[in-house]
């Protein structure tokens, strides 16, 4: 994919670079590391020194916390346009989760130096990072009132509107989740198990509200799902 193309896609779908202009994308691109990384393999690993923050440019992520007892909790999906670890570079620390490739995913990485450099040469950038750590805080702290208060079964509906949001692809019998997501997976996101998401995830298939198959699910009505996500 060519700098022009991915400066073109990057300017649609990311507030990494609202107001900025493409000479300064231009810049702000070229003074990182492009990086090609392809489907199951590892960007940065939790408990290695945070050394870069990246910007998905085309592809996606998703990011793995693994607990004490050998656990894992998928805490978010980066998809194009979206940066990730800005917080880890900036307080130099290490990384709190795992980013692990999902499809052939292109990403570009700035290390804490030269990601201090642009922002005072390009004022707005800095402003946008601000913005972006402020709505992942504001997710994450939704997401934990989530756990916290509400019935396994909204917390299912949300997540899947949530990724619907992010990566949907609409189609005539629906939107698509336009990468693979198994149904453990889902229960990693949503702190669930397995079970509990199988069942879950039938019962709205018969209402016709999802269709789901093997690592693919169908939203073929959304508004029922936000309905029984705020109204369950």
């Amino acid at each position: 994919m060519g700098v022009s193309t991915i400066i073109e896609n990057s300017f649609l779908r990311s507030d990494f670079l609202t107001g900025i202009t493409e000479l300064q994308a231009t810049d702000i691109l070229n003074r990182g590391n492009r990086i090609r990384l392809k489907s199951g393999e590892i960007l940065f690993r939790q408990g290695d020194p945070a050394h870069k923050c990246f910007l998905v440019l085309n592809g996606r992520l998703k990011l793995i916390k693994l607990h004490e007892e050998g656990k894992e909790a998928i805490l978010r999906y980066i998809g194009p346009g979206e940066v990730t670890a800005i917080i880890s570079v900036f307080k130099e620390k290490e990384y709190p989760a795992t980013a692990e490739i999902i499809g052939a995913t292109e990403a570009v990485g700035w290390d804490k130096q030269t990601m201090v450099q642009l922002m005072l040469e390009c004022p707005p950038l800095a402003m946008n990072m601000l913005r972006c750590t402020i709505n992942r805080l504001d997710e994450l702290q939704n997401r934990y009132l989530e756990i916290c208060t509400e019935q396994v079964e909204q917390r299912i509906a949300r997540a899947l509107l949530r990724i619907m949001k992010q990566s949907g692809r609409r189609a005539e019998d629906g939107i698509h989740i336009d990468f693979p997501l198994s149904r453990q997976e889902l229960a990693d996101y949503t702190g669930t198990t397995i079970y509990t998401v199988s069942r879950i995830l039938s019962a709205w298939e018969k209402k016709g509200w999802i269709k789901s198959r093997r690592e693919q699910i169908i939203v073929c009505d959304p508004h029922s799902l936000v309905l029984f996500s705020e109204h369950p």
